[in-house]
């Protein structure tokens, strides 16, 4: 019989005194919530796994700067948040948004039973999300996806929580203006001309 699972903060411990399997269930513990908020502020599966992995990597090479001044998966999502930054700097391009039949499948893991979570999924708020400047799509996918109070989203992303809840605001109308946008384009566009008779 296995006695209470450990928390973070010894996990981090265990790793510092060399212990690299703790790491590993610190990896476990936190991947899929990582690489949710990678695949969110991507839009690819193939940059959220490569944000995910390289947010991992500097997490496990800068474990000694966690000072514990904030819980270990604040400092986790941070380092996950400048990780999809970096990217996208890289890139130097804008996210593609996964077509319909290319559902993203999130790494295994145990479910995470969050309505917000369903509701992102759906394609078109994807779409829609990968139409908001990174720093407003970090702010809403931290609140209203992943469900962080304003302080710990303040804290990921290193700004005051008044500004927070100002990128929030004006993610949320243009996030309202892109899905309007859409709809309205759908409902505008042209019936495709017919195959038949060429």
């Amino acid at each position: 019989m296995s006695g209470p699972a450990e928390s973070d903060d010894q996990l981090v411990r265990r790793t510092l005194a060399g212990d690299r399997e703790a790491f590993g269930t610190l990896v476990e513990r936190h991947r899929r919530r990582a690489y949710n908020l990678a695949l969110r502020m991507l839009g690819r599966e193939e940059d959220a796994r490569d944000a995910t992995q390289e947010a991992f990597l500097t997490a496990f090479r800068k474990l000694s700067s966690f000072r514990g001044d904030a819980a270990f998966s604040t400092w986790l999502h941070r380092v996950t948040v400048n990780a999809c930054y970096d990217l996208l700097r890289r890139s130097a391009r804008a996210p593609l948004a996964p077509s319909g039949d290319d559902q993203p499948q999130p790494e295994p893991g145990p479910p995470i039973p969050d309505h917000a979570e369903a509701t992102a999924d759906r394609v078109d708020v994807r779409r829609a999300l990968l139409g908001l400047p990174p720093e407003h799509r970090a702010v809403l996918v931290l609140h209203d996806v992943q469900d962080l109070p304003y302080e710990e989203v303040a804290r990921i992303l290193g700004v005051p929580v008044g500004t927070v809840k100002s990128r929030l605001h004006r993610a949320r109308v243009a996030l309202g203006r892109e899905l309007r946008g859409e709809a309205e384009a759908e409902r505008l566009a042209p019936p495709e001309p017919s195959q038949e008779g060429r």
